[in-house]
């Protein structure tokens, strides 16, 4: 066992091949922390310090020096990839959910089957290919989704039968399996030397990597970082990045002003046996089963097999670590589970001889995904950490990704899903992480249909009418901790039945989110939208609007009390933010944001506003309490209330007044509901939330008033083509690209953020056009449902992925939204996309595998279609702007 802990031989010869390395590293004899004297002093500056060995530091300093970086140090507490690196199963699979995973995951495949040819090193690749079995059809429903996603990226990927697994894998038991996902490309390495193989490159494009050598913490100086404090003295620096895997968040929260990095690490078991009889073939496939938690891949003619267990052990919630992980306790009755599940799959092993059960630390985070990119808080601080056991899959991908970020400025791809700021300080905390990862550990193989939600860590942000909503029958969901409604199940409804059922197909709220559409569409509902981040910008003088016009796209300069809808663009005409802001008087702004925007957009704005104490701004999230009424009859229920003129001549569409309703003074209204239906938004004091809710509720009696949810919101916007940030709109999409030209100051002269891009799109057309689909041949009750990601087809071609779908109510179709794209068909290039390519092609979608009609759209229905109709009597024509 001993054997496969050594180091190994490549690591010897590839220092003896480095003179730079002779000097640098101390006696190998002992890993104890006396180690002898470095020969070699650190440098006293450097342009960026990169602090961790493993996979992800050398993946970074691998890439910056390729992108023409060299003034680089990379630091190692210990010996390069001696942490869960070492232990790493490596296995490289692409199978993943999230589009951008799927693409670090395809981008490492391809750089470790060329990095021994590179480098000289050997990193063991082996091209094996993986088998993900299925044991339900639901299980098969969602391998069937990731094929889509693989075949349209050109990554070979089929379904196959369980005869075909055995054909493939003849050890392996088919008797429960229904189906399985193959994807041949997939591969095995040596997870420790293809981090070696990575040093060994950067090292000769002029890294500096110095094991043996601790951060302590990072200096920072007017919120930069301006070096980091060793036990071998100081470097300044203006980068710093943080791959320290486990320690990440330790070392986060050592400098002087802390970075949060919400990660925390579990036990993670694996099985190691000696050799089978007949030896296993070296490019025998993966075997990854998650209805069993296990997976199973050869080594050295047996087998390697780990999993993920229902009840995980979370280690140093304390903060106590090894420097070097060391293997921790066997734990052979934790084990036993996946070892009975290893057997059932495989039991020709029952005679094996079991050589070592491997106990290694992995760290987790929150919601699953990995954590990258800059520090909200310390300009120049970067991190790459929380793999969730995915580190050798991702680990090339992610550190091309956070070189791109540092020396461009950007990555080159959408990389929000995993950005450091899609978590605030709420999610540091150790008892939650401690929780959460415990939580998220399983999800790693549970079977994960739309919308279902985390249970740990909830109640954590409410609003302050969370208890007279949940007496109501509210279900709740979480975004960026807070807790916002999906619906409210009626009296009498089975509660159990409908907080369980989970599906690919027709959900149990169907009726129940429809019967919320209808009031809205018919009456009057309110839907509590607390979670909204609010800031309000203010200054002494013209400092705010002069600011935000240019940080803008659209005119802020309107008259007191408008309020304007309009993005917050980077220099490459992308959405950074989609916002309204409305002008409280000359010099103050009220800015609402999507709820995840808080972290990201603070720190956009922050590091974007002038220094300039007359201009301040201020998070007044907290402060307000936000109810959304929508309907025909919001404006009956709020001039009673307000014995105020709520007229459209008085109260005009995108206009904000502060009004009394009820007993309660200074609320802000606004005419905008977010979904193109009438009514107001009212954001309100918290002090009065509960009474302003009452008297809603109260007067809105005899106009049929009822509480409603985000899943009837998300079904009123979707039919009305409105594109939410996050989901439908992100960095890498213009207002140009989805029909917002309109909300853009391109004729007024003034000077904003991304303003050149869109002139030159302007002038030269887009490559990608935001559209409408509506299914048309798509049984509600009995097909698979759309949902997100699904494959858009135009004449037989790949032309984009849905970002967003809903059932319409009113049309009684099922619409999808997302991106169309026009390739060459010779030679793949992109080419501008027309409003007649868009109308003239033939559509579908692929859901699951299974293709449906659809016809496009390149505006919504007009009001003329807002009356319910027959499905035969739809008429998919006369589009018009709403």
């Amino acid at each position: 066992a001993a054997g496969m802990f050594l180091r190994l031989l490549s690591d010897v010869r590839w220092r003896a091949a480095n003179p730079k390395w002779r000097g640098m590293t101390c006696s190998r004899r002992s890993t104890s922390s006396t180690a002898e004297p470095h020969p070699v002093s650190l440098p006293a500056q450097a342009q960026v310090v990169i602090c961790g060995g493993g996979i992800m530091g050398t993946s970074v300093a691998y890439h910056l020096s390729k992108m023409g970086w060299k003034d680089i140090v990379l630091l190692e507490q210990g010996r390069l990839a001696a942490g869960t690196t070492r232990f790493c199963a490596g296995i490289v699979s692409t199978a993943r959910h999230v589009s951008i995973e799927l693409k670090m995951a395809n981008y490492s495949n391809k750089l470790y089957q060329q990095l021994e040819q590179e480098t000289g090193v050997k990193t063991g690749y082996m091209k094996t290919g993986s088998i993900s079995l299925a044991q339900t059809q639901d299980r098969l429903i969602s391998l069937k989704r990731i094929a889509s996603s693989l075949n349209v990226m050109g990554i070979p990927c089929e379904i196959i039968t369980p005869k075909q697994v055995a054909q493939l894998h003849p050890l392996i038991n088919i008797h429960d399996l229904v189906g399985a996902m193959y994807v041949p490309e997939d591969a095995l390495v040596s997870s420790a030397n293809v981090s070696l193989a990575l040093a060994t490159a950067a090292s000769r494009n002029g890294v500096q990597i110095h094991e043996r050598t601790s951060v302590s913490h990072v200096a920072v100086q007017k919120g930069r970082v301006t070096g980091v404090e060793t036990d071998r003295g100081q470097i300044q620096c203006q980068y710093f990045v943080n791959c320290a895997g486990q320690w990440a968040y330790e070392l986060g929260h050592s400098g002087e002003e802390p970075v949060n990095i919400p990660l925390h690490a579990c036990e993670h078991f694996y099985l190691l046996t000696h050799p089978l009889k007949e030896p296993l073939a070296s490019n025998i496939p993966t075997i990854v089963d998650p209805d069993g938690r296990i997976y199973i891949r050869n080594w050295q003619g047996g087998i390697l097999s780990g999993g993920f267990e229902k009840n995980p052990k979370p280690l140093f919630t304390e903060g106590r670590n090894q420097l070097e992980i060391q293997n921790l306790q066997e734990d052979w009755d934790h084990f036993e589970p996946l070892l009975s599940a290893l057997l059932r799959r495989m039991p020709d092993l029952e005679a094996l001889q079991i050589m070592q059960l491997v106990n290694c630390p992995e760290s987790f985070t929150p919601d699953m995904r990995c954590i990258m990119g800059e520090s909200p808080t310390v300009r120049g601080y970067f991190v790459l950490a929380g793999m969730n056991s995915a580190g050798i899959s991702y680990g090339g991908g992610a550190g091309k990704y956070l070189a791109e970020w540092m020396v461009n400025g950007y990555p080159s791809e959408n990389v929000w899903p995993l950005d450091l700021k899609r978590f605030g300080t709420l999610q540091s905390s150790r008892t939650f992480l401690r929780h959460r990862v415990m939580e998220v550990m399983p999800l790693m193989c549970d079977l994960k249909v739309p919308r279902w939600d985390f249970q740990t860590g909830r109640q954590l942000r409410t609003s302050p009418l969370y208890d007279r909503l949940d007496a109501q029958g509210a279900r709740w969901m979480e975004k960026h901790g807070f807790e916002r409604v999906k619906y409210f199940v009626p009296p009498g409804k089975d509660l159990l039945d409908l907080d369980q059922s989970k599906t690919f197909y027709k959900p149990d709220w169907f009726d129940i989110v429809g019967s919320e559409v209808k009031c809205c569409k018919e009456a009057v509902c309110v839907i509590d939208m607390s979670s909204f981040t609010k800031f309000e910008i203010s200054s002494t003088g013209d400092q705010a609007l002069e600011s935000l016009q240019y940080l803008f796209s659209n005119d802020l300069d309107v008259p007191v009390g408008h309020v304007v809808h309009t993005g917050m663009l980077n220099e490459k005409g992308g959405y950074e933010n989609d916002c309204s802001i409305a002008r409280l008087s000359k010099r103050s702004f009220f800015m609402i944001s999507p709820t995840d925007q808080q972290v990201h957009c603070w720190a956009w704005l922050k590091n974007r506003l002038p220094d300039d104490s007359n201009l301040t701004m201020e998070d007044v999230t907290w402060k307000y309490t936000a109810l959304n009424l929508i309907g025909p009859r919001a404006v009956d229920v709020l001039s009673e209330l307000s014995y105020a003129p709520i007229t459209p001549d008085h109260f005009p569409s995108l206009f904000c007044k502060e009004m009394s309703v009820g007993y309660a003074n200074g609320i802000r209204v606004m005419s905008i509901t977010h979904t193109g239906e009438p009514g107001f938004m009212l954001y309100i004091p918290i002090e009065y939330a509960l009474h302003v809710y009452n008297e809603v509720m109260n007067m809105g009696q005899k106009y049929g008033i009822r509480n409603a949810g985000y899943y009837a919101l998300r079904s009123l916007r979707i039919e009305k083509f409105f594109a939410f940030w996050g989901q439908d709109l992100d960095a890498f999409t213009t207002p140009m690209e989805c029909g917002r030209e309109f909300q853009v100051k391109l004729e007024k002269g003034m000077q904003f953020v991304g303003q050149e891009a869109l002139l030159e799109q302007k002038q030269n057309g887009v490559y990608k056009r935001f559209t409408m689909f509506i299914l048309e041949d798509h049984d509600t009750d009995m097909d698979l449902w759309p949902w997100w990601g699904e494959p858009i087809f135009r004449n037989g071609r790949y032309v984009g992925k849905t970002t967003s779908s809903a059932y319409s109510y009113t049309l009684e179709r099922h619409v999808c939204l997302g991106f169309v794209q026009h390739f060459d068909e010779k030679t793949g290039e992109e080419l501008v996309v027309t409003t007649d390519f868009i109308n003239q092609g033939e559509y579908e979608i692929d859901i699951a595998g299974q293709r449906f009609q659809a016809k496009a759209k390149l505006y919504p229905f007009s009001s003329l279609f807002a009356h319910r109709r027959r499905k035969d009597e739809v008429e998919l024509s006369g589009y018009q702007r709403e």
